[in-house]
């Protein structure tokens, strides 16, 4: 329950985290109370992106850059229709933001919009506790839903968790969409909504490719209605442990045969599709400054990550899948984790970071070609049959 109020930020507000510590500051946004899992992002730009991805529901966002929105908030960096974070944690906010295409400042738009947050609390050491500890539930107070300390923490520990959680359907569009590519069409791609970012379509719209964007829910035979040269499976939110319908549905494409990207949610799908398993990250990688081998080409990208899972395959060996042969192709140069996967026998890779990402960096934006390359070997093999 939140109210939108102005002066929140003199209201007194408090951070819960599930192991019992506290954090006391003041409210930023909207006043009220809010759960979710506490997570720490490194990005020291791009917020209004991290606000809108909807792979954020249901996650509390500790930035861990100190000054924040000092650049405010537009209409034309939003990622989906709304902010989907379920609260946000500031150190320092900007007192007046300053940018020539600012509209709004941001907490005037986390308060219009109803997302609980607080500033003036040392995120430093709230960052270095998730580390420690792990990413956990946690819950934001203020107003008058500020009770004793006891009563909160009763709350915090109530809270959903989000392993096992399935939240795909609950972001994804209801409703099937076109966007036409720009200038002359060379190829059509049916993309899987499990939490789309909307620069990802803009990404291959770029690229000569009309995209046809359906729900989560859809069926191979609604795949195949938009006569697709290449399938793609986005982003999202939640456990991929639960997404057994999506994984059924790569698994038909993988039949078929037909070039298919997948992007963070839809590389641990991939991950699954080809039997391997999926595990939780300590704290996971969040932010827009992550260091990736591309191991087929030995590059090492920066890289935006948004992603608490990972996929566990082998890192020194080809594995043998029911479509062939897989390696692991990227790989975080931080800590080991697979960041990509490809198949050596079939048109099908992915990555679990954000090749689109709208904020930067934009190293990894040839991903988007070499899906190109795959639909066009595919088409011009298909002519020679």
């Amino acid at each position: 329950m939140t109210t939108s109020t102005r002066g929140a930020h003199r209201t007194p507000a408090v951070l819960v985290l599930e192991d019992g510590r506290i954090f006391r500051g003041r409210a930023y946004g909207a006043v009220g109370a809010t759960f979710g899992e506490a997570v720490f992002s490194t990005g020291m730009t791009g917020y209004q992106e991290t606000l809108t991805d909807p792979s954020y529901h249901r996650q509390v966002v500790v930035m861990t850059a100190p000054h924040v929105g000092n650049t405010g908030v537009n209409d034309e960096d939003m990622e989906s229709k709304k902010i989907w974070v379920a609260g946000y944690v500031v150190r320092d906010p900007a007192r007046v933001p300053s940018n020539w295409r600012s509209t709004r400042s941001l907490d005037e738009e986390l308060a219009a919009q109803g997302v609980v947050g607080i500033s003036g609390i040392d995120t430093r050491a709230l960052t270095r506790h998730l580390r420690e500890r792990g990413a956990m539930r946690v819950g934001i107070f203020s107003g008058n839903a500020l009770p004793d300390e006891g009563t909160m923490l009763a709350e915090v520990r109530q809270a959903p968790e989000m392993s096992g959680a399935d939240l795909s359907a609950e972001v994804a569009t209801t409703e099937s969409y076109v966007v036409p590519a720009i200038g002359e069409k060379k190829f059509t791609v049916a993309a899987i909504d499990l939490g789309i970012k909307g620069m990802t379509p803009h990404r291959m719209a770029e690229r000569g490719i009309e995209v046809h964007v359906l729900p989560a829910t859809a069926t191979v035979e609604d795949v195949y209605a938009a006569g697709p040269d290449g399938v793609f499976f986005s982003n999202g939110p939640g456990d991929p442990s639960t997404a057994d319908h999506p994984v059924a549905l790569m698994r038909a494409v993988l039949e078929r045969g037909t070039p298919l990207f997948g992007i963070c949610f839809g590389n641990q799908i991939l991950g699954r599709a080809l039997g391997f398993g999926t595990y939780k990250l300590k704290y996971g990688h969040r932010g827009i400054n992550q260091p990736v081998q591309d191991r087929t080409t030995g590059k090492v990208e920066v890289t935006a990550h948004n992603h608490g899972f990972a996929v566990d395959a082998p890192l020194d060996k080809i594995a043998e899948t029911p479509y062939g042969r897989a390696e692991v192709s990227h790989v975080c140069l931080n800590d080991n984790v697979v960041e990509g996967l490809q198949l050596l026998d079939r048109p099908a890779f992915s990555v679990q970071y954000h090749p689109e990402a709208a904020a930067g960096p934009h190293d990894a934006a040839y991903l988007f070609d070499r899906f190109t390359s795959l639909m066009s070997t595919a088409s011009m093999e298909g002519q020679r049959a």
